[in-house]
């Protein structure tokens, strides 16, 4: 199952992938299991791992849980936030037996921005450590150095990259350091609102793989914005991410005639996009918030 998503990625193919957060409940709940069943055109679901530091179940057992009830492959999220490299290498040395094999890897977001004010960050190092720890493992050794009893089976790691900096080259820089660390099958990026962005991230990316032999895919983060509020979040909150100014007055002036013409403005500059973008590339990744119509919708 997994290595076909692999052959898929690194086909001409079509690749949609769709991110899940687990809701904070003791249940995941088969009501949505059903409907992420519906979404056949999904290739894989990637589960987050308490994204911006707000409590969420376990993200390697919710990976699990839903690789098992939907039959299609999870890459799961960890983050060096929360954890240390003991229990992370431990971690991805159980899921490795029960078929979780599949990693993007992350710093992860500042606990202070979260919503549990007494949890104290580790952040033992960022995501190129965690890179290591997962080729380390595929190498046959453990983070303390020693050999493994048995080889586990190939585990996947994917890393993550931003859509937008003040200074474009330093994304570059950051890509190639990505990809000089460890072995890395795939670069998520955060949200990409513009063609430019999307051209300066696939030709940086195919310069570095012809200058280290090697043959990373780059899959297109894709957040359809549907509200000014949220366009003012994405702009002021999550960095490494640029929303141009037209989409939010746009959807400022739209948001004071009625919620529905903001919807219908926010889905039409959405929509135009996604076309705009498919023209350019073929591998994305869906954010949607959980929200399965809204992904139907471009689908």
């Amino acid at each position: 199952m997994l290595e076909s998503l692999i052959a898929k990625l690194n086909s001409n193919e079509l690749f949609l992938s769709l991110e899940v957060s687990p809701n904070l409940s003791g249940k995941l709940g088969q009501t949505f299991i059903n409907e992420l069943c519906t979404l056949e055109h999904i290739d894989c679901l990637v589960c987050t791992d308490s994204p911006l530091a707000r409590l969420k179940p376990s993200s390697i057992l919710t990976s699990i849980k839903l690789q098992n009830a939907i039959k299609k492959p999870v890459i799961c999220t960890l983050s060096m936030r929360d954890r240390n490299s003991i229990a992370l290498c431990g971690d991805i040395l159980g899921a490795n037996e029960l078929g979780l094999r599949a990693f993007l890897s992350l710093t992860g977001d500042s606990v202070k921005n979260g919503d549990c004010v007494d949890s104290k960050g580790v952040f033992e190092g960022n995501s190129l450590k965690l890179g290591k720890i997962i080729q380390e493992l595929n190498e046959g050794r453990a983070i303390n150095g020693k050999a493994l009893q048995e080889h586990v089976e190939q585990i996947y790691n994917f890393q993550v990259i931003n859509s937008y900096a003040n200074n474009p080259h330093s994304l570059k820089s950051r890509m190639h350091k990505k990809l000089t660390s460890s072995l890395v099958y795939g670069l998520f990026t955060q949200p990409v609102f513009s063609i430019q962005a999307a051209e300066f991230l696939l030709e940086s990316l195919s310069e570095i793989n012809a200058t280290l032999n090697q043959q990373c895919i780059m899959v297109l983060g894709f957040f359809p914005v549907l509200r000014y509020k949220v366009a003012l979040f994405l702009r002021d909150k999550l960095p490494g991410v640029y929303i141009p100014n037209e989409w939010i007055d746009k959807l400022y002036h739209a948001s004071k005639k009625d919620a529905q013409e903001e919807q219908k403005v926010g889905l039409s500059m959405s929509l135009e996009l996604f076309e705009n973008l498919q023209k350019l590339h073929n591998k994305f990744h869906f954010m949607s918030a959980n929200k399965i119509s809204l992904v139907k919708e471009f689908l």
